[in-house]
This record gives structure tokens, sequence and C-alpha cells, in this order.
């Protein structure tokens, strides 16, 4: 990173400063200040600060401002800036705005709070602070991003609307969790247990956002997983490229109909997304040939369900993904690959994702042909229910273009013989 700009200087320096004045009244009262439970949330929060995505900083700050004076509660915030992770240069200006920030907002919420005037952190006072610890707690958040845009104007140049619209709605929504732990951290706090029993009220957010954390690094990876296969296949069979996507997108709108939810939802994305995957196995030669193909290259090609079954056969959270990339060729009737399953020994999943993959195929734009209408396509897809497609998944897919729409396909960017075309006849699918 560059050097600041000026505005951006004078407006960290105007926060910095802002927070010094606001720790002033600690020098005036000193003899009165709890300066063991001060010190104590200055440590955690810089504990708290270290911590990957930072999830318990919010808790204890609120309760620094449930438990402290407006003064001690922004100077407890103060070691947590300075201590968190900085990712970009300048390390130095960017820890003291954080600390500068932290400390302002949590002035503020401890201000907030105490408006009504001294309240007893008990545990039978609990129901009545909740809802100043939670006005508090909006205060904190609010504040924190009110800064945050404000840098985000001065030194990358953002229009204030920009800014202040991308930070505002997200920063209401923890307090409205986070803002009763911190309240039970005060309350614990002042029990006969202590602050020791108080830390431990957070160690199962910590646990759980540790989870939560697992969860998303692990489905982040999922995704990396399925992008690299699908880039694969696009590299060595070029026309494709986009088609397994669109497949992917409109297997959940059928499996959305369907009722399908959560896990098994995601397992339609991806049975849809890597649905050809198995292409990679099929000789570049065939799949880039110039002409018809022979009897020969034709099973080379309807070989591809199986390649790719073996192919992600160890890759367990594919789960029932797996089948649908087997039999998504299977027809009804038992006409189709590889197997010849009819009726409801082809899998539901597999289904779905046949009903997607011709209808992405009949409404993409090709070199060899033109993208039918979606109306079309959809009356070809009813045209072929009950002995190549299951009539419910059509009739989800119908409904679901109904309320959902469908944007057009990009025209593929090489010319593909008319052989290998996988919407060669009205109902086809993809090769």
């Amino acid at each position: 990173m560059g050097p600041l700009p000026a505005a951006a200087r004078v407006y960290i320096a105007c926060a910095v400063l802002a927070a010094a004045v606001c720790a002033v009244p600690l020098a005036r009262s000193a003899p009165g200040v709890p300066w063991g439970a001060l010190v104590l949330l200055a440590g955690v929060c810089a504990v708290c600060e270290r911590l990957p995505r930072r999830p318990l900083t919010l808790p204890v700050l609120l309760a620094a401002a449930v438990l402290l004076p407006p003064a001690a509660a922004g100077l407890a915030a103060v070691p947590g800036g300075l201590a968190g992770r900085v990712g970009r240069r300048p390390v130095a200006v960017r820890r003291l705005w954080h600390a500068a920030q932290l400390s302002l907002a949590t002035g503020a919420a401890s201000y907030v709070y105490g408006l009504g005037g001294p309240r007893p952190v008990t545990a039978p006072a609990f129901p009545r602070a909740l809802g100043p610890a939670l006005a508090a707690a909006l205060v904190l958040a609010l504040v924190l991003a009110v800064l945050e845009g404000g840098v985000l104007v001065t030194a990358e140049g953002r229009s204030p609307r920009t800014a202040w619209r991308d930070a505002l709605p997200g920063a209401l929504v923890p307090p409205l969790a986070q803002g009763p732990t911190g309240l039970l951290v005060a309350v614990v706090w002042h029990s006969p247990y202590g602050p020791p029993a108080a830390l431990l009220v957070l160690l199962p957010m910590a646990l759980s956002s540790w989870v939560l954390d697992r969860c998303r690094r692990e489905r982040a990876a999922h995704r990396a997983t399925v992008r690299a296969l699908v880039q694969a296949v696009d590299l060595k069979d070029a026309y494709t490229r986009g088609h397994s996507e669109r497949v992917g997108r409109a297997s959940v709108l059928i499996a959305r109909e369907l009722g399908m939810r959560g896990e098994r939802l995601e397992a339609l994305r991806f049975a849809g997304t890597l649905h050809d995957v198995g292409k990679i196995g099929v000789p570049t030669r065939v799949l880039r040939k110039n002409g018809p193909l022979t009897p020969e290259e034709r099973r080379l090609i309807e070989l591809h369900p199986e390649y790719g079954h073996e192919m992600v056969r160890g890759i367990g959270f594919l789960d029932e993904a797996r089948d649908a990339i087997l039999h998504h060729h299977e027809r009804l009737d038992g006409t189709g690959y590889p197997y010849g399953l009819t009726g409801h020994q082809i899998p539901e999943a597999a289904r779905v994702v046949a009903v997607a993959d011709a209808f992405d195929a009949m409404t993409s734009t090709r070199s060899y042909s033109r993208a039918r209408p979606v109306p079309a396509a959809l009356a070809e897809l009813h045209r072929c229910a009950g002995s190549h497609f299951d009539p419910r998944m059509v009739a989800a897919l119908t409904r679901a273009l109904d309320r959902y729409g469908w944007h057009p396909a990009v025209p593929a960017s090489r010319n593909v013989p008319l052989d290998q075309c996988p919407a060669r006849t009205a109902a086809g699918g993809g090769a």
C-alpha cells in the first residue's frame, strides 16, 4: 500500500485524538476506577483480537461497556486494537487506527448503557438490563461501521453512500446475537464465582465459532475442488464452457421446487456442475473430431459417465452427486446409458440432472445451432416426459422458470461437428 492520502491521515489523527480525549476522565477519578477489571478485560480483548476472525472481541467489548464507565471501557479496548492482526501496510498506522476505532465504539456503548442511571449487574436484574445492553451493542456496532466507512471514503476514495451502504446493514446482525452474551459475562463477573467463571462463558462461543470457521473452510475447499474439476473439463472440451455451471444452476431450481434443502440441495448443485467431468477420460481426438463419429468413437463418448463416477468415487462430500454423474444419461424407457436403467431404478438426483442438462443444451447457442426459446425447449421436454425424462422433474423446472426466468447462454467459442452435439436430437441432453 502506498502513502495514505492527506485526508485519511487527518481522519485517523482525529480519531486517535478523540479516543485520547475520551480517556481524560480516568486521570480525574483515578481512585474510583476499577483498574483490576479494566486490566483483565484489556488483556482478554488483546487475546481475542489475535484469534482468527476475532469471534469473541464483540462480547468482550460489550462486557467492558456494561462493567466499566465510558472512559475505562474505551481504554480497555485499546490493547486489543494494538494487538490485532494486520494484513497490509502501514502496520503501525493500521494498529493505531483500529485501537482508536475500538476505543471510541466501546466508550459510546458504555455511555448508552448507563443513560438510565446505574444498573446492578446481577442475575435478578438481567431481564431489565437486556434492553440497554442490546442498545449498547447496536451503538458499538454502528460506531464501528460509521468509522470504518469514513476510512473507506478518505483512504480509498469511495463515495460516502457506497461506503456506508455496504458497511451498515451487516453491522446490525452480530450485536443482536452477541449482545446478551456480553451482558451474561458481566452478570457472571459480579457473581460469587467471579471473573474466571465469566470468562468460561465465552468458551462455548469460541468453540462454536471454531466449528463454524472449519465448516466455512471445508465448504470453500469443496467449491475449489469442484471448480478445479470443471476447469479441467473446459480445457479439454472448450465448447461446453459455461454449460456445467448452468446445469448446476438449473438442477438447483428443480431441486428447490421438489422441496430439497440443505446438504441435499448442495449435492444437486455439485451433481449438475460435475455431470460431464468424465470427459477428461475421453481421448481429446474424439472430443474434438471434425466430422461424424464412428461407432467405436461413439462408445468412447458414452463411457464418460463411468469415467466421471470413478474420478469422484473417493470424494466423500459429493455423496448423492456420484450417482447423478453416473446415471444422468439414463432414460425412463431404458434406452439410455451406461446401464439402460428404467423408471425409478434411475436415482432421483440423476433424473434431476438429466432434465437440467437437456434444457441447457437446447437453450444454449452453439456454432452449429441457434438456441431454442425457453418455451420451445420446455415443450420438447414435456413431449419427452415419461419416455426420456421424469415428468415430475420437467414440471418442477417449468414452475421454477415461471418464477425465476432463465438467462440465455453465451455462444460457444469454436465449431463443433453436429455429430458431437449434446442436443443433436430434440431432447438428447448433453453428450
